[in-house]
């Protein structure tokens, strides 16, 4: 399958380069990247008598962008891996590693508007919402069509699509019961812009299979979640704001009704080198004890890695209809050099809702600290600390985990993204 796969990309690589002359752009380029990763309490908390993990992940991918006059197409292709998945003089790769990423074309259809269809990243504002996960290896695409409009400062976006595992002759049943894996959606997103302020306003529905039987195995139904909400920032002086504040509806599964919110505010500051910031972000849940209704906030599709702490113990595969968060946290970007800089940054987690037994609210503090250096023009390493002071709290919405038994991880990255190839194809020789 992944060599069928390779070989209708370089099909189409061909037929791109092969086309006459009425074509005007083709790009070519690479992101390649490898990630040594050191996990004791990454994710939740570290468990006694185990080992520590440790591996090497690494991401292979090739970006070809052709552009005419009025035809963008854009192809993605990846690999990625574990080092060692697949054992020595093996005549194929049996990891199922590779994949197309992105796979999408953009027809103008005047100055004005545009569409947008296939495999694509969906990436707005701060990336809470949506966003395109540059940090997981295998990234985040949707298979979706989009209509765009911009015009100055204005832009207005209406897009949705419909999830099916294969052609079928009767029904559309989705059986994918990835995490927050949609069978519809549909959203409508307008920005304007004035000066250094921008205010964004965001409707999503998103749609998710419903499965009833023994076995939870038969598909009954749809259940509809609505978020809607506002991105915003802003200049007060030297102090650069933003902000955004969402609220999600509708149906949490068949059963239960939803009723959520985020909030968050963020102020940064730069008087020289040195960066710095302070902010909250509070995310609803529901109280352990229960509710009639599931208050839970969860940020979908998302940039997830980005917010409440490089650790991941919050909404990154995990903490979905759970006690919500209160994130306090504050930072400090310093220049380091001319090609380098250290990010410092501090988070007091607090549970949303109420935990059971009148438990104390306090779930731990994370400190992250990741220090970026360029080597060259197209590669950049970075080297990241992370360690997580749990509390009691927090053992018992993780499952029991002990509290006690440190929590740290390690990482070192390389990221090399050169330009391969470019030319104008229109150019008279």
């Amino acid at each position: 399958m992944a060599n069928q796969k390779i070989l209708k990309a370089l099909c189409l690589l061909f037929s791109l380069i092969s086309i006459p002359a009425t074509a005007q752009t083709l790009d070519i380029d690479a992101d390649v990247r490898a990630r040594f990763e050191y996990r004791h309490g990454f994710n939740n908390l570290f468990p006694d008598d185990v080992d520590p993990a440790a591996f090497i992940q690494q991401r292979t991918r090739l970006n070809i962008g052709y552009k005419a006059e009025k035809l963008q197409l854009f192809i993605a292709l990846q690999d990625v891996s574990t080092w060692g998945d697949t054992r020595q003089i093996l005549a194929m790769d049996g990891n199922d590693s590779f994949s197309v990423f992105q796979a999408y074309l953009q027809l103008d259809l005047n100055e004005n508007w545009s569409t947008k269809l296939g495999r694509q990243i969906i990436s707005y504002d701060d990336q809470r919402i949506f966003g395109g996960l540059d940090w997981a290896m295998q990234g985040r695409f949707h298979d979706a069509a989009i209509v765009k409009y911009k015009k100055d400062d204005f832009v207005f976006d209406i897009g949705g699509a419909f999830s099916q595992e294969q052609p079928k002759n009767e029904g559309t049943a989705f059986n994918v019961k990835g995490f927050f894996t949609y069978k519809s959606m549909q959203y409508a997103y307008l920005k304007k812009t004035w000066g250094k302020s921008a205010a964004s306003f965001l409707f999503l529905n998103t749609g998710f299979q419903d499965f009833t039987g023994v076995d939870n195995d038969v598909a009954d139904g749809v259940s509809y979640r609505q978020t809607v909400g506002s991105y915003f920032k802003f200049p007060v002086q030297n102090v650069n704001m933003a902000g955004s504040a969402y609220y999600q509806f509708g149906e949490a599964n068949a059963t239960t009704d939803l009723a959520a919110y985020q909030l968050s505010l963020e102020a940064t500051y730069k008087p020289n080198k040195i960066l710095y910031a302070i902010g909250v972000e509070l995310l609803s849940g529901t109280d352990q004890d229960g509710d009639s209704k599931n208050k839970s906030f969860f940020p979908l599709y998302g940039t997830n890695h980005k917010f409440n702490g490089f650790m991941d113990y919050f909404y990154v595969g995990n903490h979905a209809n759970n006690v919500g968060l209160n994130d306090v946290y504050a930072k400090a970007v310093f220049s380091t050099g001319e090609k380098s800089s250290l990010l410092v940054k501090g988070h007091y987690f607090l549970s949303n809702a109420d935990l059971s037994n009148d438990q104390d609210k306090y779930l731990g503090t994370e400190v992250d600290i990741v220090y970026t250096q360029k080597l060259m023009p197209f590669v950049k390493m970075n080297v990241g600390y992370s360690h997580m002071f749990a509390s009691d709290s927090m053992s018992s919405i993780k499952g029991g985990r002990p509290s006690d038994n440190t929590n740290n991880w390690g990482w070192v990255q390389l990221i090399v993204k050169p330009s391969l190839f470019k030319t104008d194809l229109n150019k008279k020789q």
